[in-house]
């Protein structure tokens, strides 16, 4: 059972970074500061929206409207820890 939640948190892990990754590529796209004219760009951000946005749209629905700003990741990472310290203290 120790190695099911060991690979769960991993999981939530690697999901946190994704998560991370995607915020960054579109303040980077947003300020121009990176192309997405460029092929292997256009390609990265493509896999980082199809992964993190079935996530996040939910939370945006829910969320009202902040003017631009964008708190979903910042909400799902949170989500996400709170999980894992349920899963915590449910197994251990």
């Amino acid at each position: 059972m120790q190695s099911v939640i060991s690979l769960i948190y991993t999981a939530i892990n690697i999901y946190v970074l994704i998560l991370i990754a995607s915020a960054v590529l579109s303040w980077l796209i947003a300020f121009n500061v990176v192309n997405t004219g460029n092929q292997f760009v256009r390609m990265v951000a493509e896999a980082l929206w199809r992964l993190t946005e079935p996530a996040l749209a939910p939370i945006r629905r829910i969320l009202p409207n902040l003017g631009g700003l964008d708190i979903s990741p910042v909400i799902l990472i949170l989500l996400l820890w709170f999980a894992q310290n349920l899963l915590n203290e449910m197994f251990t």
